[in-house]
C-alpha cells in the first residue's frame, strides 16, 4: 500500500509540474505575442494597405489553421486562444486563411472602406460607377492577388461580350471602325481579359507603355510569384501556388503566342472619353482608338515615384532592379523602405562584393514581410549593408551622393561614394488620370459594403436540433405512458412488453441506434483535430452534428431502457452518458463565450489606451500642470504587463489600482476645477479611464476562464471514454448472456 502511495503522489506531483510548465509556458508565448502587436500598432504595421482578414471572434476556435495556412509570416498569431491580426501590412489577400478555416470565422475584406480615397467606385460588373463600358480591373481596384487580378479580368471580358452579342460582334469584326474592347494593361489582369475576350470572338486590342507582364516583367531576376491555383482562358490551370518571374512570363507569352494576341507595347494610356454615339474614345501615345468597353489594368504603382533632387537624371539612377548579379565591387544606394526595397538591398549585398546602403526616411520598418526583416536584420548585423533610417537624399553627384540625417544627434549632412542609386519609393498612383476619364475614388459613390458581423457560433442551431428531437421521443413515451408508466414488475404483463423492453423488437433496435450515434459522435474529434488531415465538412456543421448526435443517443438509451435503466452495467453507462451530456453543455457554453469576451476585452484595452493618450497629450498642450497629472493616471490605469503572477494576485492588483485611481480622478477633477479646464473635458477622462479598469479587470477574469475551459475539455473527453468502455462492456455482457434476444 505505502508503495502504491508513494507512486500516486510521485505521479500526481509530476503531472502537476507538467502542467504548471506548460501554463507558463503559454503565458510566455501570450505576452510575446501582445509585445509584437504592440511593437506593429506602434510601427503602423498593423493596418492593412489593401486586404485583410477580418476574423470572427464569436467563432474562432484557436485552432491555428489559419495561422499555419498564410505564406506570409506574422499577419495573424493566437492571443488568449483566439486568432488575431498583428501584422495587417503584410497581408496581400491570399485569402488561404478564410479558405482552411474549418469554422467559417475569417472573412478577406477591404480597410477603411468608408474613408478611403483611394479605391475606385465600381458596380458588381467591375465597371466604374457613372461610366457606362469603363471597367477597372487587377490592383486597381484594391485586390493585390495575381489570382484576383486574372478572376477579374476574366469577368469583365465575359460581361462584354454578354452585352455587345453576337450580331454586333460580327459586325465590329468587319467595319474596322470601333474595337468590341480596348484593353489597357498586360499584366495578369489584362492578359486574362484579352485572352477572355479572343475566346468569346471579341475584336480587342490590348495596349501597354512597357512590356508583356505589368509589374511582374520589373521584379528581379528569379523573384518567388505567389498565387493561387486559377484558370487562364485560352491556356488552361495555374495549379501551382508559386512560380518565378521567368516561369510566369513564359506562361503568359506562350498563351498569347497560341491565341494570336493583338498586343501593342510602348504605347502610353492617356485617357478616354465617353462619346455622344456611347463608344469610348481612347486617347494614346500613338493616337485614338474607339472601342465600345475599355478595360483598365494598369495597377496601382502607376510611375515611379522620384526624389525630386539635384542630379535625378543621372543615368546612374534608376527605379527597378532586374539582375543583380551583374553589379560587382559598386557602392551602391538603395532608397525606400518596402519589400521592393529591401529586396533588392540583400539581393545587391548577397556575395559581400559590393557595399550597400539603404535610406529610409523613416524612423522605422512598417510594411516587410517578416523574412525579409530577419534577412535585413541579420545581413546589417554581419556588416554587409548599412541601414541609414531617418535619412533623405538631397543630392546625387557622379560619384556621390550627399544623405540628410536626422535622429538623435539632430540633423546632419553626410557624403557617401558612390556608383549606382536605385529608386525603388513605391510609384505615383494613376489615381488623377482615372478622375479625369470619370471614374470616383469618393466613398460616398461606393456602394455600400456591410461590414462582416458576428455570425455566433453554432450552438443555438445544435441546441435546436437537440430540442426537435428531444419532442419527438417525447411524443414516443407519451404515445405508450400506459407501459413506460408501469412499474418494474408488472410490466412483464403488459401486451407491450415484448415490443418496449430493452431486447424487445424497438427497444433493442434504438439500443443499437444509441451506440452508433454515440460512435459517430466521437467522430467530431478526428474532424476537429488540426493534427488529422480530415477536412471534409465546416467544423460548424460538425459541431452541430455533435451536439445533436450526443443528445440523440443520451435520448435513445432512455427509451432503450423503457425509462427506467436499472442498477446494471447498462444503467451505469446510461449515467455517465448522461454526466457527458452535462459535461458538454456546459464546456459548449464556455467555449461560446468566453474566448470571445476575452479577446475582446484585450481588444478594448488597447483601443482606450491609445484614445486616453491622444487625449491626455492634448491636455499636456493646452494645460501644462494639469495635463501631466493626467498623463500620470493614464500610466497607472494601463499598466505595461497585465498578464502576470496568479489569478489571486492579478485580480487583487486590478482591484487596488481601481481604488487607487478613483481617488486619484478625485483629486484631479478638484485640481481641475481650480485651473478651470472644462467639466467635458473632466467627464471624458473619468468615463474613458473607469472604462479602461473594467476592461483590464473582464480580460484577467475571461483569462482565468479559459484556463478552465481546457481543464473542462479534458473531463468532458475523459467522461466520453468512460461512457465508450461502460457500453462496451454491456454489449459484450448482453451478448455473452443473451439478455440481448431473450
Amino acid at each position: 500500500m505505502s508503495w502504491i502511495l508513494l507512486a500516486s503522489v510521485v505521479a500526481a506531483l509530476g503531472l502537476a509540474v507538467l502542467l504548471v510548465g506548460v501554463r507558463r509556458s503559454e503565458l510566455a508565448q501570450l505576452s510575446r505575442r501582445l509585445a509584437e502587436r504592440s511593437r506593429a500598432i506602434d510601427r503602423g504595421s498593423h493596418a492593412a494597405r489593401l486586404q485583410y482578414p477580418h476574423v470572427d471572434l464569436t467563432r474562432c476556435g484557436g485552432c491555428g489553421i489559419c495561422i499555419e495556412a498564410c505564406p506570409e509570416e506574422g499577419v495573424l498569431e493566437l492571443i488568449h486562444g483566439q486568432a488575431v491580426v498583428v501584422h495587417g501590412a503584410r497581408c496581400v489577400g491570399h485569402g488561404l486563411c478564410a479558405r482552411e478555416c474549418p469554422l467559417d470565422a475569417i472573412t478577406i475584406t477591404l480597410a477603411d472602406l468608408d474613408e478611403r480615397r483611394d479605391l475606385p467606385a465600381l458596380e458588381a460588373t467591375l465597371e466604374a460607377r457613372g461610366v457606362p463600358g469603363l471597367f477597372l480591373a487587377g490592383e486597381v481596384t484594391g485586390h493585390a492577388l495575381v489570382k484576383t487580378a486574372i478572376e477579374q479580368g476574366t469577368a469583365v471580358a465575359l460581361e462584354v461580350a454578354h452585352r455587345v452579342g453576337p450580331r454586333d460582334r460580327r459586325a465590329a469584326g468587319t467595319n474596322g471602325k470601333a474595337l468590341d474592347l480596348c484593353v489597357v494593361g498586360a499584366g495578369p489582369a489584362g492578359l486574362a481579359c484579352s485572352l477572355a475576350a479572343r475566346a468569346a470572338g471579341l475584336s480587342c486590342l490590348t495596349i501597354d507603355r512597357e512590356s508583356l507582364g505589368g509589374t511582374v516583367a520589373k521584379y528581379p531576376r528569379q523573384k518567388l510569384v505567389m498565387t493561387q491555383p486559377v484558370e487562364l482562358p485560352g491556356y488552361g490551370r495555374l495549379a501551382r501556388s508559386s512560380y518565378t518571374k521567368e516561369e510566369l512570363i513564359a506562361v503568359w507569352e506562350e498563351a498569347v503566342a497560341a491565341n494570336e494576341l493583338p498586343i501593342r507595347t510602348g504605347i502610353e494610356f492617356l485617357g478616354t472619353a465617353l462619346e455622344p454615339d456611347g463608344l469610348h474614345r481612347v486617347r494614346t501615345s500613338a493616337g485614338d482608338l474607339r472601342a465600345r468597353c475599355v478595360c483598365v489594368a494598369i495597377g496601382r504603382r502607376g510611375t515611379p515615384r522620384r526624389l525630386e533632387v539635384p542630379g535625378e537624371e543621372l543615368p546612374k539612377v534608376v527605379y527597378s532592379l532586374l539582375d543583380a548579379r551583374s553589379y560587382s565591387e559598386r557602392d551602391v544606394l538603395v532608397v525606400g523602405g518596402g519589400d521592393s526595397a529591401v529586396e533588392a538591398a540583400l539581393a545587391l549585398a548577397g556575395r559581400g562584393e559590393n557595399r550597400i546602403t539603404l535610406s529610409y526616411r523613416r524612423s522605422a520598418f512598417s510594411r516587410l514581410k517578416a523574412r525579409n526583416e530577419e534577412r535585413l536584420q541579420e545581413a546589417s548585423a554581419a556588416g554587409r549593408l548599412q541601414v541609414l533610417l531617418e535619412s533623405e537624399v538631397t543630392r546625387i553627384a557622379a560619384d556621390r551622393v550627399e544623405i540628410l540625417l536626422r535622429g538623435g544627434e539632430g540633423e546632419r549632412k553626410v557624403e557617401l561614394p558612390n556608383d549606382d542609386v536605385f529608386v525603388l519609393a513605391g510609384g505615383v498612383p494613376p489615381f488623377p488620370m482615372l478622375e479625369a476619364c470619370g471614374v470616383s475614388f469618393d466613398p460616398a459613390d461606393r456602394p455600400a459594403v456591410r461590414t462582416p458581423a458576428a455570425q455566433g457560433t453554432g450552438l443555438l442551431r445544435g441546441l435546436l436540433v437537440a430540442f426537435l428531437l428531444s419532442l419527438g421521443v417525447a411524443a414516443w413515451v407519451g404515445a405508450f405512458a400506459d407501459y413506460y408508466g408501469l412499474a418494474d414488475e408488472v410490466r412483464l404483463d403488459s401486451p407491450r412488453h415484448a415490443l418496449l423492453r430493452p431486447a424487445g423488437t424497438v427497444g433493442l433496435p434504438l439500443g443499437i441506434a444509441a451506440a452508433v450515434f454515440l460512435a459517430v459522435n466521437l467522430a467530431y474529434l478526428v474532424r476537429r483535430s488540426p493534427r488529422i488531415p480530415f477536412t471534409r465538412g465546416s467544423l460548424r456543421a460538425w459541431m452541430t452534428w455533435h451536439v445533436a448526435t450526443g443528445i440523440l443517443a443520451f435520448l435513445l438509451a432512455l427509451v432503450h431502457g423503457a425509462m427506467s435503466p436499472g442498477d446494471s452495467v447498462g444503467g451505469h453507462a446510461f449515467l455517465g452518458l448522461s454526466v457527458l451530456v452535462v459535461t458538454g453543455a456546459i464546456g459548449r457554453y464556455l467555449y461560446s463565450f468566453v474566448p470571445h469576451a476575452a479577446n475582446g476585452r484585450e481588444l478594448a484595452i488597447d483601443e482606450v489606451r491609445r484614445e486616453l493618450a491622444a487625449v491626455s497629450e492634448e491636455w499636456t498642450r493646452l494645460h501644462a500642470g494639469f495635463g501631466e497629472q493626467a498623463l500620470a493616471i493614464v500610466r497607472a490605469v494601463v499598466p505595461e504587463r497585465r498578464w502576470t503572477g496568479s489569478f489571486l494576485a492579478r485580480a487583487w492588483s486590478l482591484l487596488g489600482t481601481q481604488s487607487r485611481v478613483r481617488g486619484a480622478i478625485r483629486r484631479l477633477r478638484e485640481e481641475g476645477r481650480r485651473q478651470g479646464v472644462p467639466a467635458g473635458e473632466l467627464d471624458q477622462f473619468q468615463v474613458l479611464t473607469r472604462q479602461v479598469q473594467r476592461n483590464l479587470l473582464a480580460a484577467s477574469h475571461f483569462e482565468e476562464l479559459r484556463t478552465l475551459l481546457a481543464t473542462w475539455r479534458w473531463i468532458h473527453r475523459w467522461t466520453a471514454l468512460l461512457v465508450v468502455l461502460l457500453v462496451a462492456i454491456h454489449v459484450v455482457a448482453a451478448v455473452r448472456f443473451g439478455s440481448l434476444f431473450d
